[in-house]
């Protein structure tokens, strides 16, 4: 009966990517700007500096692309060892992609990236397995990235 009900509610995530991840957020976790639907998490960190996991959901012309990063500049003369972090990373994990990014101005951040098709047919339950994956690898991805780093 469960899989029947997942088909039935399957659709492309062309049409349904915004109310997946509404649902799969939870009540008054993801808020929607018009092109993008962002979810916040707490993100541990050192102690006095809580960090947030940041998950920023977007169509492109063919994928669901998520943006996620922790939103922390990185320290002065930081840059080469981010991006070396960032290679061990991609070789060793792979989802989700990290790189260095500069975003929203001229403070450059670790960011990491998946995607999926929007062709692709799923039902909310598939789709929160996938979402919580992928929250839960960037979270260990920037815990782990950041101790490297702020080495």
């Amino acid at each position: 009966m469960a899989a029947e009900e997942t088909l039935q509610d399957a659709g492309e995530l062309a049409v349904r990517w915004r109310s997946l991840v509404t649902a799969w957020a939870g009540e008054g976790r993801a808020s929607d700007d018009g092109e993008s639907v962002v979810v916040e998490f707490d993100l541990p960190g050192p102690p006095g500096e809580p960090g947030t996991l940041s998950l920023r959901f977007m169509r492109t012309s063919h994928l669901l692309v998520v943006f996620m990063t922790d939103g922390r500049p990185l320290p002065p003369g930081r840059l080469a060892r981010a991006a070396a972090t960032a290679n061990a990373w991609n070789t060793e994990q792979l989802v989700p992609m990290l790189s260095v990014w500069d975003v929203h101005g001229p403070h450059p951040v670790l960011a990491g990236v998946c995607s999926l098709p929007l062709g692709l047919r799923m039902g909310p339950r598939e789709f929160a397995v996938v979402a919580a994956d992928w929250a839960e690898r960037g979270a260990a991805m920037f815990v782990r990235c950041r101790q490297v780093v702020d080495q």
